[in-house]
């Protein structure tokens, strides 16, 4: 069934929306074939402009991201983790424990978390090592060049060097619960969302502290401008970012961008090539912010509920959202 639009919004001219009944924990590009891929709550991955289902997971997909060569990996409930491409393949199976959180790297690596442990795996699924941390493991992230990982937990993060001989991570620490976790696109910085509406950050080279607080909900979505000048982030009614230049955020305002109607932003996905953010927002009001201009494009309108998942293509010219109650919309803005 698809939705009827207003015509001011880019969803009418530039792409098109499905409804699947099921909420949407992920989307993404293959970065082989460039085809959409998304992780539902109802254990499915639907890939492709028909969203062709494959059942993945007996219960539900609780993390996803395009995999590391092709396809999709993805954790569930049912304890296994799972690349799916023309069909599902479960690469690893830890018993009853939920597999929370995965990651992937083009250079071949895969990661994923249960529990405590960080399991690696390498491009043809084999466990290269499993790490341990304090408390469970809330988020993963892989520098850009695959070197380091970095897991948050309880009171801080672990930073971890891939290939080392002896395993033994950097603690960053800072008290508290801590989620959603980020590398800077240089490599310079870690930043983590944590559950006091509030983030965190340290400064690699020394170790400095970076808070950035004022936040009236929790930010579940966040990500690095293209450069990497900007932290853009969830949790207000408008995209809030941070500037990661000229010293860094601290002592600085932050810039606000599409806000000012009282809806709180849910997810958000930086473009990757420019300084342009897209939102999706808890009425599931769906726009593009340019950051520099400040000026805002119009994609998708309120839908019913909170928009729960965003991604762009390698190239910067599809844009995919989804809803917590499975409607799943994406444009096209190549050239005509």
């Amino acid at each position: 069934m698809s939705a009827t639009y207003q015509p001011e919004f880019l969803i009418d001219t530039r792409g098109q929306v499905k409804e699947t009944e099921a909420y949407v924990v992920g989307l993404g590009f293959c970065r082989k074939t460039g085809a959409l891929g998304a992780g539902l709550g109802d254990g499915t991955v639907r890939i492709g402009p028909d969203l062709t289902p494959h059942q993945a997971h007996e219960g539900a997909v609780l993390a996803f991201t395009p995999d590391a060569k092709a396809g999709f990996l993805t954790g569930g409930d049912d304890g296994r983790l799972v690349t799916t491409a023309e069909e599902a393949v479960t690469l690893a199976k830890y018993g009853s424990r939920w597999v929370e959180q995965v990651a992937a790297h083009p250079d071949g690596l895969r990661a994923a978390s249960v529990g405590k442990a960080l399991h690696l795996l390498d491009a043809k699924g084999e466990a290269l090592k499993s790490l341990t941390h304090p408390s469970t493991v809330a988020g993963i992230a892989f520098d850009a060049k695959g070197k380091r990982v970095a897991a948050s937990h309880y009171n801080g993060a672990s930073l971890w060097f891939v290939n080392a001989k002896e395993d033994k991570a950097r603690f960053l620490e800072w008290k508290g619960s801590h989620a959603a976790i980020a590398f800077s696109p240089d490599g310079t910085h870690v930043v983590t969302a944590m559950q006091e509406n509030a983030l965190h950050g340290w400064r690699l080279a020394d170790g400095q502290h970076m808070r950035m607080s004022g936040y009236p909900s929790k930010t579940r979505s966040m990500g690095f401008t293209a450069k990497g000048r900007w932290l853009a982030t969830s949790g207000a009614e408008s995209v809030v970012l941070w500037p990661f230049f000229g010293g860094g955020p601290m002592g600085k305002a932050p810039t606000e961008l599409a806000g000012g109607d009282g809806v709180f932003c849910s997810a958000l996905a930086c473009h990757p090539q420019h300084e342009v953010v897209a939102a999706g927002f808890e009425d599931g009001l769906v726009l593009i912010a340019e950051v520099a201009s400040g000026k805002i494009l119009p994609v998708a309108p309120p839908a019913g509920a909170p928009v729960s998942a965003m991604a762009w293509n390698a190239a910067g010219t599809q844009l995919a959202f989804g809803t917590e109650k499975g409607l799943i919309g994406w444009l096209d803005f190549s050239a005509r």
